[in-house]
């Protein structure tokens, strides 16, 4: 479970650094919209959330927190964004969306596993300094 932990933070991040390099989208996007601010802020929230989860799920640090922070965004890749795709076998972006949102709420309710930050922290021998 640990190594399907990794594997889902680094597509995360891989997700999150797509979204840093995709300007134009994002442009796009607010192009159309009469609310730039609003927009903007969840922009912003998508690509951070993306960008520090993904890190967080990686190294197994806070990953319940991570995965509740990007249950939202990725109910809405799901419900909102790729489901006007439709729901066929051709629409990779959709089934990868649905995985990710179905391994995020599976690690929200297990944690992070014995390889992680977590669990190094917790330790009856791991000793903090003041």
């Amino acid at each position: 479970m640990d190594y399907l932990r990794i594997i889902l933070g680094i597509i995360i991040l891989a997700k999150g650094i797509s979204f840093v390099n995709d300007r134009e989208a994002v442009r796009s996007l607010i192009e159309q919209t009469h609310f730039q601010l609003s927009i903007w802020g969840a922009v912003h929230y998508v690509v951070f959330t993306h960008l520090v989860g993904g890190i967080f799920i990686i190294l197994g640090f806070q990953t319940r927190l991570a995965c509740i922070l990007l249950l939202p965004v990725l109910v809405g890749a799901v419900f909102f964004v790729n489901i006007t795709y439709g729901f066929g076998f051709l629409n990779s972006e959709l089934w990868l969306s649905v995985i990710v949102l179905l391994l995020l709420m599976v690690f929200m309710i297990r944690g992070s596993g014995n390889y992680s930050l977590d669990r190094m922290m917790n330790k009856p021998g791991y000793q903090r300094e003041i």
